[in-house]
């Protein structure tokens, strides 16, 4: 039986099945192909727990984690009114093809209208065709303010 829930961080075992998520996805080609540092893993749920606009959510089949996501809450300045950026989102490779993802992105959706957020964001790699497909599917269109302007493009600047 599918489990959607969001995840409370105080609760060892959500605690650890996020981290252990997490790690599996970062484990992934899709993930960036290597596990958390050392660092990450002793430390992310303690820096998770201190920071309130953070939301965790979880896919359980029967007692395994199967499905994770990890989100940010931002505020859309145009719209004066926050949105959930989904930061990490992964399904465990074994359950990939049987439909988890939809259903974890539905249970978010459907949080993110009920506490008023004006909407969700989100990555994807260029490669990662089937996330790509599925987030068309579930109503995810490229970002862009002006048409011809073309869309936006994620970038990043890292620290050492």
């Amino acid at each position: 039986m599918l489990t959607i829930l969001q995840a409370d961080l105080q609760q060892t075992r959500h605690a650890n099945d996020l981290l252990l998520m997490l790690n599996t996805y970062a484990s992934d080609p899709m993930g960036g192909g290597e596990a958390l540092s050392d660092f990450a893993q002793k430390n992310l749920i303690a820096e998770l727990r201190q920071r309130p606009n953070i939301r965790g959510f979880l896919a359980y089949q029967g007692e395994q984690a199967i499905g994770f996501a990890i989100c940010i809450e931002g505020f859309s300045t145009f719209a004066c009114k926050p949105l959930l950026n989904i930061h990490d989102f992964g399904v465990h490779p074994d359950f990939r093809g049987l439909g988890i993802a939809k259903k974890l992105l539905s249970f978010i959706s459907n949080f993110a209208q009920t506490k008023g957020f004006c909407k969700i964001t989100l990555e994807v790699l260029q490669g990662n065709a089937p996330a790509h497909a599925l987030y068309i599917d579930q109503g995810f269109t490229s970002y862009e303010l002006n048409p011809a302007m073309g869309g936006a493009i994620m970038m990043q600047k890292k620290f050492t």
